[in-house]
């Protein structure tokens, strides 16, 4: 993924699931289609992959705390592991 969405939520009442579930539905909302790809800082999640529904999770410690990038797979990026 070289472009996407950057998304900001700092809920503490809120889990993982729940943030990523909002961002995708705003993306959805916002570019038409729904990603299928979030980076997320590595504090956020306790192993480097996941799969919510359709969306994998991935860390990438560039991606600040509470933040949430989400995109599209592209070729070449490396393969999901689900």
């Amino acid at each position: 993924m070289k472009m996407g969405m950057l998304w900001y939520d700092d809920d503490p009442k809120a889990d993982l699931r729940t943030k990523v579930h909002r961002a995708a539905e705003y993306y959805q909302k916002k570019y038409g289609v729904r990603p299928n790809l979030c980076y997320v800082h590595p504090s956020m999640l306790a192993q480097e992959r996941m799969q919510f529904n359709e969306i994998e999770i991935r860390t990438n410690r560039r991606v600040l705390r509470n933040h949430l990038w989400l995109g599209l797979l592209e070729l070449g990026d490396p393969a999901p592991t689900f």
